[in-house]
């Protein structure tokens, strides 16, 4: 590939995909991007933008899948609220690596955590009149703030980058004290970013949702993957850190894609607490006929949207979240190539002049994982994004997650072979050269 790609070739490939600003580009979109212009010059781009898991999928995930099927499950409609022991196993799972008491009739199955968010928000949405808004803690990841929009919820949003700590309560009541906040969302590990909130800034949302009656949606795709923590001992501390402790008003999403590497089937649980799947919402029976909150969210939600996740994948996630609790599947050890990826990766950054945004979790360095965040110098994000794109890396740009600093994210599981990493140096090398 001859580097830099020629400005006129990258303008002519986002006409052609009617993309006006690259920085408003989805994560998608960059992807069909860098797949153009793999068309245009022969040569590969190096793909950063997308999470796609990057390591084989659980075994004993597709095993129990295999059985199933062979059993005949595929001819049958599976249970909304999940097969009973997927529920069990999810609640058990729970327990072995948070450390937190959910029951079984909680735990639900979701497609993916895409519908578990898309369907949290949309009940969340009907337990007040008062309450119409989501807030999401940013960054984040930029889907979910599309599917607010779809839904036409009401959202706000804030940037945590200067409200780490201490900070953090202030700015929160802030928006909650407008009485309009019906649930607040983050993911931690942190997509884009990957910082971890402390446990001193979980117990600042969960004491604050309890004093303003706001549900948390705790997005945890990335569980137990902070790798500067032992985090893989199932029922032994340290525990994966959650809200949980310090609110009753939680919704914990967790997914089979990356934990398991399982994304293709979309399988994913919603673990509501027991407290809140038995409330009441007088709002909830007016819109659909039922006032419990859990009934609403499974026989009239859920149903609508999918009428059920998929039968055999159920099997598939109740074998893995299994294994996972009785010592037999580490999926944390797997997990941690993500660390090793990340490391050489962003040192290869830095070595050029780039600084890594979201650097720090209280005092200490961000971990290692899935993503991280770069900037370089005082480039704007889109600006930044298109560069790269030119110099054959693939990004999104931090603005498209609600993030109001400049930079991009870089993903590091599709950095599967050693030579792509000779080429990620060389790219940066020539990078920095030129600027």
């Amino acid at each position: 590939m001859k580097l830099p790609i020629d400005n006129q070739v990258l303008s002519s490939v986002l006409e052609q995909m009617d993309i006006l600003d690259i920085s408003g580009a989805t994560i998608r979109q960059s992807g069909a991007i860098a797949r153009a212009l793999e068309e245009r010059t022969g040569s590969e781009i190096l793909h950063l933008e997308m999470g796609i898991p990057g390591l084989p999928p659980m075994k004993a995930g597709v095993e129990a899948e295999k059985t199933a099927l062979d059993s005949g499950v595929a001819s049958q409609y599976p249970n909304m609220a999940g097969t009973p022991d997927l529920k069990i196993q999810a609640s058990r799972f729970l327990k072995a690596y948070l450390d937190i008491d959910v029951a079984p009739a909680g735990c639900v199955p979701t497609v993916g955590s895409m519908q578990g968010s898309f369907s949290t928000f949309l009940l969340c949405a009907h337990l007040s009149r008062e309450k119409d808004t989501i807030l999401f803690v940013d960054p984040g990841f930029p889907v979910q703030r599309t599917q607010a929009h779809i839904l036409n919820i009401r959202s706000e949003s804030f940037d945590i980058y200067d409200f780490r700590g201490a900070k953090l309560g202030p700015e929160l009541e802030r928006h909650l004290q407008t009485g309009r906040i019906a649930a607040i969302i983050y993911s931690s590990p942190n997509n884009p970013a990957w910082f971890n909130l402390t446990e001193e800034e979980l117990e600042t949302i969960g004491t604050l949702a309890t004093k303003y009656d706001a549900i948390v949606i705790e997005d945890l795709a990335y569980m137990c993957m902070d790798f500067r923590k032992p985090l893989g001992q199932p029922y032994e501390p340290p525990f994966q850190p959650t809200v949980a402790k310090y609110t009753d008003n939680y919704i914990i999403m967790m997914s089979g894609s990356k934990m398991f590497s399982y994304a293709g089937q979309r399988i994913a649980i919603i673990a509501i607490s027991d407290v809140l799947y038995r409330r009441e919402y007088p709002l909830l029976k007016e819109f659909f006929k039922m006032s419990r909150l859990g009934d609403a969210y499974i026989f009239a939600v859920l149903y609508a949207v999918s009428s059920g996740a998929s039968h055999s994948a159920q099997y598939a996630l109740a074998e893995m979240l299994r294994a996972a609790s009785d010592g037999e599947l580490d999926f944390v050890t797997a997990a941690a190539e993500y660390a090793r990826r990340a490391k050489l990766s962003k040192k290869m950054f830095l070595d050029n002049g780039f600084n890594i945004v979201y650097s720090m979790d209280g005092d200490v360095p961000v971990s290692d994982g899935f993503f991280y965040t770069v900037g370089y110098k005082d480039m704007p994000s889109g600006e930044l994004m298109g560069e790269l794109m030119r110099y054959g890396m693939c990004t999104i740009s931090l603005s498209m997650t609600g993030s109001r600093q400049n930079g991009v994210r870089v993903c590091v599981s599709q950095l599967n072979r050693p030579d792509q990493f000779d080429m990620l140096a060389e790219r940066l090398r020539l990078f920095a050269a030129d600027h």
